[in-house]
């Protein structure tokens, strides 16, 4: 590389931006309504063999090892199954030409049940984990803009664009079907550890890259992040200090795994819980309860549930918070986030990719083209 004295790939700045798609906003596709209209016409369906079945009277028809009215419980109703169904109602109906009750149940199954379950099958497929899609761009994903004229909230169909920054050379892109920034880093790193062989020594980023997750990533990666996490800058305030009801204002006993508030109440440990992140990862979270405090003197301004004070913590996360603040505090993560501020920010706001051009090679493959900047600002 001809800029080896700019681009040493020691601090790489990463943040992100949205870019409207090229799209109608009003053809969206939801993942939750697909879901429910798939099960309504599953009941439909159980409905309607249910109806054929006490109409023939017939104990002994089967279908594949199934009766018509089990086909229709079934909660893994398949196009292919309905289908099969289907054939098996034709097939009876050469043997009773003058069914009507059999003959419009076919004539339902075949021309409006059928296709009807083949289309939301397809748009599950098309929705893979997502929530939302378009129909004139099935790879862009509803989300809500920075530009918002309307002032409603509007989601628009678009993608999460993520850039990484050194001396305000583009490291690397890649473009996301995600809303939120906090999914997106993993998988962009990882595809700019293929481009580059290596992942730059240190990280820096914003408070909507701060979650456990992505601290135990770059810990493994061996990699110094200097990552905000959400309420760091709340914690200065002294509104924020003076908080009763804040973990941070409160005492915790490690060699007896005891939390003591504000008040010196005692919270014990009850019991440990498991949470996965769509993504896979596992949260452990501690839980713990307080003793005797339904009665005490800072109980309302502590918290407005009946009781005694329940918290759940998750011991790995804090640790992680309380590096990251040592890390920020310093005199080197201190000036590194403010460089942070017109590092990729200054990138984004030049120019935003030309994403038309660049859209399904960055979806779709795991390298890394050029980018091409175009005129049009980012969302």
């Amino acid at each position: 590389m001809c800029f080896n004295f700019l681009l040493k790939l020691e601090h790489y700045f990463v943040d992100g931006t949205k870019i409207e798609a090229n799209a109608n906003r009003y053809t969206f596709v939801w993942g939750k309504a697909v879901v429910k209209q798939k099960a309504k016409l599953q009941e439909k369906v159980q409905t309607l063999f249910a109806t054929i079945e006490a109409a023939e009277k017939q104990e002994d028809q089967e279908q594949a090892g199934q009766d018509l009215a089990e086909l229709g419980k079934a909660s893994t109703l398949t196009s292919e199954k309905l289908e099969s169904a289907v054939q098996q109602l034709e097939a009876n109906l050469q043997s009773r030409p003058k069914d009507k009750p059999l003959k419009k149940a076919a004539r339902v199954l075949h021309k409006d049940l059928l296709p009807r379950l083949r289309k939301y099958e397809t748009q599950q497929e098309i929705l893979g984990d997502r929530n939302s899609f378009s129909k004139t761009d099935h790879d862009a994903t509803f989300m809500r803009m920075k530009e918002d004229h309307m002032r409603n909230g509007q989601l628009k169909p678009g993608y999460n664009v993520q850039i990484g920054t050194e001396n305000q050379f583009i490291i690397g892109y890649s473009l996301h079907q995600r809303p939120t920034d906090t999914r997106c880093l993993k998988p962009h790193l990882e595809k700019v550890k293929a481009a580059l062989g290596k992942l730059p020594k240190t990280m820096i980023a914003d408070a909507g890259y701060g979650s456990e997750e992505n601290y135990a990533y770059l810990e493994n990666e061996e990699l110094e992040a200097i990552v905000k996490y959400s309420t760091y800058h709340k914690e200065k305030s002294k509104k924020w200090q003076q908080d009763i009801s804040k973990l941070d204002n409160w005492q915790y006993d490690e060699v007896e795994d005891i939390w003591t508030c504000s008040a010196g109440r005692k919270l014990v440990f009850r019991y440990e819980s498991k949470e996965m992140t769509e993504s896979g990862y596992e949260i452990r979270k501690r839980h713990y309860r307080s003793e005797g405090c339904e009665d005490g003197p800072l109980k309302e301004a502590c918290t407005k549930a009946k009781g005694n004070r329940e918290i759940s913590v998750s011991l790995k996360y804090l640790r992680y918070k309380q590096q990251a603040r040592e890390k920020l505090r310093s005199e080197e993560g201190y000036a590194l986030s403010v460089r942070r501020m017109i590092e990729p920010e200054s990138v984004l706001d030049s120019g935003v990719f030309c994403f038309e051009a660049c859209r399904k090679s960055a979806l779709r493959s795991d390298g890394f083209r050029s980018p091409t900047i175009c005129s049009r600002r980012r969302q």
